[in-house]
């Protein structure tokens, strides 16, 4: 057995393969858990970089063993334990290298190619050509997505999170390079990935026993938290210091031993100790600098050794700031009643699943810095405007940890009475698609026609109990109502209904594709104090057993106000509702007078949204009745007709997408969109790009 610790370049640069036994799980990894923190992280120390630091991040562990050689006489390596880190980490190098070869940079595109597929001079077919093999189910997608031409039309190969991980690193490689691209940080990320990541490499022989070894890597226990391991360190320091361990455990540490503390709080879709989580917050908020969840006790040990401050005042400070902590989640936890700015801050925040800003609010609302009252009050609120305007328009959430850092150092040196000012600043120079603070008119422009309900419900909730509190006057000088909307209890209704058709016909495809469009717009939402039975939800407007008398029987909240005295809800009175609705969420979370950023760059297709063929047939694109014929070489002569719903019938079956009645031809996932020729030859695609192109010129008006 060999143990190195290893770079990218010194894994994978020699001709070999690496083979996932088919006995291995598939691919597991997902965004909320390990894509997004993966890229925070190398993201980081490709800035690092940039600035002229050679620094590492380090992995983990990955365990292989030799076995005979493969073909073309090329070295074979089994892959016992890390396969998941491995397959993440060639998704992303040869992602990032389609990303760089779409910029016009082919010899830093060339670098990373070399990581990941063999030379063409062992003659090796395409998919032998992948250094990195997969035996078990995983095969035919990380085939596919390796070995797909660019740009890569992701939509065309097999579902699942092989594919779902490559487009995700595609997404952030393109957002780090820029537009135009810069290339010192093009350069700086191939470095990164090729040199300044670190795994530590366990190379059995042929004949050592695997079993026992992953065994022992993968053995049944609890590990130690971040917060135990700064623990033991902190009292160590103590002793070491001269100090009473003892009775700095009694006064400072024991509270941190409370369910509170060791409650496990969701981040995305895994889950941390609550005290480990505050103690990576108070150690950004110390140090202005991103720390990931994992470096913690290390960022940790390093500061404090650098700092020179007595271990007992680093304690005395964690255990305030603790304190004040407890206090702000227990008053966000209050579902009914007035909050301080603060408490309301922390609800909204939390609703949205925005933990990453709890850095700058221990470094706002530390005693020690003696920030005024107002000032934290102003800096409160445009962070939450900042905040809560990215969310309204569904922007990225993953850059969020490093500009917090960023707010942070920006304050050192700043005296508190301008701490609010020199936030705004700051804020207002963020322009990139992941950061910068959206302008009024891009908030009411998409707004006004985004499906705002499939955003997480929680999410949901506080937008709308936003809108009530303005209503009931709490965003001017002085409330109307008695107290605030009740927090997080409230049920959320459409209504107009999901399920329309029985109750709410309307005649053409046109106007059903324009109403089912309208159903999940803000202004067809509202809170209810209690659910409709779903007879009353789903039934008509009018009438005595209707809708609108349900509301006008069972609600008192001042935004049904307004829908009850309408005697036909339609489209027409959603557009109004949603228009009014903005105009809250804008009062509520304001910007700074003439903040109008240029809006972040989009795709034509992202602009429109989904587009179903139903559009496309409603628009006259594609005529009713339209036959669609396969293209040839792939199954040709089977034929598709358009009906007057906008689907499409194949042998007496009814097919809702192009590529659901592809995938009957071929028995596989296929584009449908390319896959289907209309009359005159030309791709199905064809049609829906003018469509689309349509639909931007008529935003553009």
């Amino acid at each position: 057995m060999q143990t190195d610790v290893r770079t990218p370049l010194e894994i994978f640069a020699m001709p070999q393969h690496l083979t996932v036994p088919v006995f291995q799980r598939r691919y597991v990894w997902t965004a909320d858990s390990q894509w997004e923190p993966l890229w925070r992280d190398i993201s980081h120390v490709a800035r690092r970089r940039l600035d002229g630091h050679p620094a590492q991040h380090f992995l983990g562990a990955v365990v292989t063993q030799s076995g005979a050689a493969g073909l073309g006489s090329l070295a074979s390596h089994g892959v016992i334990d890390g396969q998941q880190r491995l397959t993440t980490l060639q998704l992303l190098i040869d992602a990032a290298g389609a990303e760089l070869d779409a910029a016009d940079l082919p010899h830093l595109a060339q670098q990373l190619a070399g990581l990941t597929h063999n030379p063409a001079a062992y003659g090796l077919d395409e998919t032998r050509m992948l250094k990195l093999q997969h035996d078990n189910d995983d095969r035919s997608a990380f085939v596919g997505v390796m070995t797909a031409g660019a740009p890569i039309d992701y939509s065309a190969l097999p579902s699942g999170r092989i594919v779902d991980a490559h487009q995700y690193f595609a997404e952030q490689v393109r957002e780090w390079l820029g537009d135009p691209v810069d290339h010192a940080r093009a350069e700086a990320l191939v470095a990164t990935l090729s040199q300044g990541l670190q795994l530590v490499v366990i190379a059995l022989t042929e004949n050592e026993p695997s079993q026992e070894i992953f065994e022992t890597l993968n053995a049944r226990g609890t590990p130690l938290t971040a917060a135990d391991l700064v623990k033991n360190y902190v009292f160590q320091q103590i002793v070491r210091e001269g100090g009473d361990a003892s009775a700095a455990f009694k006064q400072h540490w024991q509270d941190l031993e409370k369910p509170f503390w060791t409650k496990e709080i969701r981040i995305g879709r895994y889950s941390l100790e609550r005290l480990s989580l505050f103690m990576n917050h108070w150690l950004v908020a110390k140090t202005g600098e991103e720390v990931s969840t994992r470096s913690t006790f290390t960022r940790f040990k390093t500061w404090h050794e650098h700092s020179g401050v007595p271990m007992i005042e680093v304690l005395d400070s964690i255990h305030r700031q603790a304190r004040l902590y407890e206090e702000w989640v227990h008053e966000a936890a209050r579902s009914e009643g007035d909050l301080s700015a603060l408490g309301l801050f922390m609800y909204r925040t939390e609703a949205a699943e925005l933990e990453a800003v709890k850095p700058l609010l221990l470094r706002l609302f530390d005693v020690d810095l003696s920030i005024p009252d107002d000032v934290t009050t102003a800096a409160l609120r445009d962070i939450e405007s900042w905040l809560m305007r990215r969310a309204l328009l569904r922007r990225p959430a993953s850059d969020y940890s490093r500009v917090v850092a960023g707010l942070i150092a920006d304050l050192a040196g700043v005296a508190p009475a301008a701490v609010a000012t020199s936030l705004r600043e700051s804020l207002t120079r963020l322009n990139r698609p992941g950061t910068y603070w959206p302008g009024d008119e891009e908030v009411r422009r998409e707004l006004a026609i985004a499906p705002i309900y499939s955003q997480p419900k929680g999410r949901l909730r506080a937008y709308l109990e936003a809108v009530e509190d303005h209503q009931r006057g709490y965003t001017g000088s002085a409330p109307t109502s008695a107290s605030r909307v009740r927090r997080g209890m409230m049920t959320i209704e459409h209504l107009l209904p999901q399920r329309w058709k029985e109750n709410w016909p309307v005649e053409t495809l046109l106007e059903q594709i324009d109403r089912d469009a309208h159903v999940h717009r803000l202004g067809n939402l509202t809170l209810l104090t209690q659910s409709l039975n779903s007879s009353v939800s789903n039934g008509p407007w009018g009438g005595e057993q209707g809708k609108r008398e349900a509301l006008e029987d069972s609600d008192t909240l001042l935004m049904t106000r307004a829908p009850r005295k309408v005697d036909d809800w339609n489209e027409e009175c959603i557009d109004a509702r949603s228009e009014a609705m903005i105009e809250a969420l804008l009062t509520t979370w304001t910007a700074p007078e003439g903040h109008n950023p240029d809006p972040v760059k989009r795709t034509e297709q992202e602009s429109v949204g989904w587009v179903s063929l139903r559009d496309v047939v409603a628009a006259g694109y594609v005529p009713v009745g339209t036959v669609l014929t396969s293209r040839d070489g792939n199954a040709p002569g089977h034929r598709a007709t358009v009906t007057a719903d906008g689907l499409l019938e194949m042998g007496g079956k009814i097919y809702d997408s192009p590529s659901g009645a592809g995938r009957e031809v071929l028995g596989r996932a296929i584009n449908g969109w390319t896959f289907w020729r209309l009359p005159n030859g030309a791709k199905l695609s064809e049609a829906r790009q003018r469509y689309i192109a349509s639909q931007v010129d008529r935003q553009a008006l």
